[in-house]
C-alpha cells in the first residue's frame, strides 16, 4: 500500500523557493504502462489508479519565483509554462510526478531550473490570452535539438469541486508534493508543499496539440479528464535530495 497522505506534511529544513501557480489546468488521459516505461528510469515505478496509468499536460503561469527572504528576482521570476507528467513512485513510498517535458517562455527560468534541479525544461515562445474565467495559451517549441511541438488550448472555469478527498482519482491527480528527476544514472527528488489544491470544474473549447506525441507517446484517444486551479496557489520548493 502506498503512503498517500505523509508528503501532505511539510518537509523538514528550510524550502529553497517559493513561487506562485496561477492560471493553471491539468488535462488527463489515460495511458498504457507499456507506452511510458521506456521513457522513465527503472528504478522509478508507474503509479496507477484503479491499474491505470495517466498522462497530462498541464499550462500555467509561474509567478513571484524568488529565494527565501528576498524579493521576486526582475526577469527571471515570471513564465509561461506547459508540463507533460506522469506520475511515479519509488518504491512503494513518496509518490510524485516525473516530468517528461516542461516547455517555458523564459530563457532564464529554463536555464535555472535545468541546472538546478535537473529538469527536462525547454524553451518555447508563448502567449496566454484571459478574460474573467476564460484563458486561452498558446505555444511553438523552439529549443534546438529536441522534437518540435506545439500547444493551442482554450478552456472556461466553471463550478468549484469539493477539496479532492484521499482515495479519490482527484487526489490522486492533484496531491503531489514531490518531483522526480535524473542526471545521468542518479536519480534525485525534491518535495514541494502547499496548501490543497482549490479546484474548479473547466469546459475545453479549443485543442491542438503534438505535446504529447513529442515524447514519441501515441495520441490520447478520448476527451480528457479537466480540473482548473480556482486561484492563485503560494508553493513552496526543496532543494533536491539523492534517492540513489
Amino acid at each position: 500500500m502506498i503512503d498517500r497522505l505523509s508528503l501532505l506534511q511539510p518537509p523538514p529544513g528550510s524550502p529553497v523557493m517559493h513561487q506562485i501557480w496561477d492560471r493553471l489546468l491539468f488535462l488527463h488521459w489515460p495511458m498504457p504502462v507499456e507506452e511510458l516505461r521506456p521513457l522513465i528510469p527503472a528504478s522509478l515505478e508507474i503509479d496507477t489508479f484503479d491499474g491505470v496509468a495517466w498522462v497530462a499536460v498541464t499550462p500555467l503561469v509561474v509567478r513571484g519565483v524568488r529565494p527565501p527572504r528576498l524579493p521576486a528576482l526582475p526577469g527571471f521570476s515570471q513564465t509561461l509554462e506547459i508540463n507533460v507528467r506522469t506520475y511515479v513512485h519509488y518504491q512503494g513510498q513518496s509518490p510524485g510526478v516525473w516530468f517528461f517535458s516542461l516547455d517555458a517562455s523564459n530563457p532564464l527560468a529554463v536555464w535555472g531550473a535545468r541546472w538546478t534541479f535537473a529538469l527536462n525544461y525547454l524553451s518555447a515562445t508563448m502567449h496566454m490570452e484571459f478574460q474573467d474565467d476564460e484563458f486561452r495559451l498558446r505555444s511553438r517549441r523552439t529549443h534546438r535539438g529536441v522534437a518540435p511541438a506545439e500547444l493551442d488550448v482554450a478552456w472556461r472555469r466553471t463550478t468549484p469541486m469539493p477539496e479532492a478527498a484521499p482515495g479519490s482519482r482527484d487526489f490522486f491527480f492533484v496531491e503531489r508534493y514531490c518531483l522526480y528527476a535524473a542526471s545521468g544514472q542518479r536519480l534525485y527528488r525534491s518535495r514541494i508543499h502547499h496548501r490543497p489544491w482549490p479546484l474548479r470544474h473547466a469546459e475545453l473549447t479549443r485543442w491542438s496539440s503534438s505535446m504529447v506525441e513529442s515524447h514519441g507517446l501515441p495520441t490520447p484517444g478520448e476527451k480528457p479528464l479537466l480540473h482548473a486551479l480556482a486561484e492563485p496557489l503560494d508553493v513552496k520548493v526543496w532543494r533536491l535530495e539523492r534517492v540513489e
